[in-house]
């Protein structure tokens, strides 16, 4: 390890050159241009199944999740993942598209990964690593919540197509596309993914649900396409955020019959986390943390 860093400031405690590790001061105690925190960052896969071997294991995460605040208040919801049932090993559930093999263990699906044994039959394409809450306790494996939150996508079109004369939606639904139709650079097919896309909000458009849901589209990279417009950087006072942001704007589309009149742009500057605030204010919620606490809400596209 090395032991000379002139680049960076030492601590207010002195610490020397040399441990590996060291535990998070107090946040004014942080030398300027370094960030300590409890922060997973990049690929970390869950503890159980649907997970890999293609990155470290995170520990089994115990923070309440926005799941878990909708629960508190008796809010149904649920978290709708392309490829869930193969993956997760829901046999027989919404989107289970696998069969025994000759011997009985084999997946065959055409699209299963390689070497995939029943019940776990992910597609070659589904990602554990954006299935969020499948990284917390309560949504372990023989949870209850688990089999009554955690559903595949195919469930939730269903519910939609269900919806002729009344809605069948759950209050709250996350919606994440199966890898090829998640628009993803890079494996995804940006057509494929639109065209997914449309299809699901001219589903909800034509039911009974059109006349009060609110439908709210983001992206993490948005097919690859990035900003042209530099991130402020930390420091900057527009808005809150952690302490490696504000950072690259993404793309938000919002559908509701409720939106202010002509609307086409909403250039005020929101988080990812006003999704969280949202929903929070929406039904009463606690917020999880001091971030969504702060943030606007998307209340400002509606009519006044």
């Amino acid at each position: 390890m090395p032991r000379s860093t002139p680049l960076y400031t030492p601590t207010k405690s002195g610490l020397v050159n040399g441990p590996l590790t060291i535990a998070c001061p107090l946040p004014a105690d942080v030398p300027q241009h370094l960030a300590c925190g409890n922060n997973a960052v990049n690929t970390m896969l869950p503890a159980w199944q649907p997970t890999g071997t293609f990155a470290p294991v995170l520990p089994a995460l115990g923070a309440p999740t926005i799941g878990d605040r909708l629960s508190a208040k008796s809010v149904d919801w649920a978290w709708y993942a392309g490829g869930w049932s193969n993956a997760a090993g829901d046999k027989g559930g919404p989107g289970w598209t696998n069969g025994g093999g000759a011997d009985g263990t084999a997946c065959t699906d055409p699209n299963a990964a390689t070497g995939a044994i029943i019940p776990y039959c992910p597609d070659k394409l589904f990602q554990p690593h954006h299935q969020p809450f499948n990284y917390y306790s309560n949504y372990a494996p023989g949870m209850p919540a688990r089999a009554a939150h955690l559903r595949d996508e195919e469930e939730f079109q269903q519910l939609v197509q269900g919806s002729g004369t009344s809605c069948q939606l759950r209050p709250v639904s996350f919606v994440k596309p199966l890898g090829e139709e998640n628009e993803h650079p890079g494996y995804a097919s940006e057509h494929q993914g639109s065209t997914h896309l449309v299809d699901l909000l001219q589903a909800i458009e034509g039911s009974s649900c059109a006349g009060d849901t609110m439908v709210v589209v983001t992206y993490d990279e948005f097919g690859g396409q990035w900003d042209h417009v530099s991130p402020p950087g930390q420091g900057s006072s527009r808005g809150p955020h952690d302490v490696w942001g504000p950072g690259t704007r993404v793309p938000a589309l919002i559908l509701t019959p409720f939106l202010e009149e002509p609307f086409v742009v909403d250039h005020r500057e929101h988080d990812t986390t006003s999704i969280l605030a949202t929903v929070e204010h929406r039904f009463g919620l606690q917020p999880l943390g001091s971030r969504d606490a702060k943030v606007p809400d998307l209340s400002s596209v509606f009519e006044e």
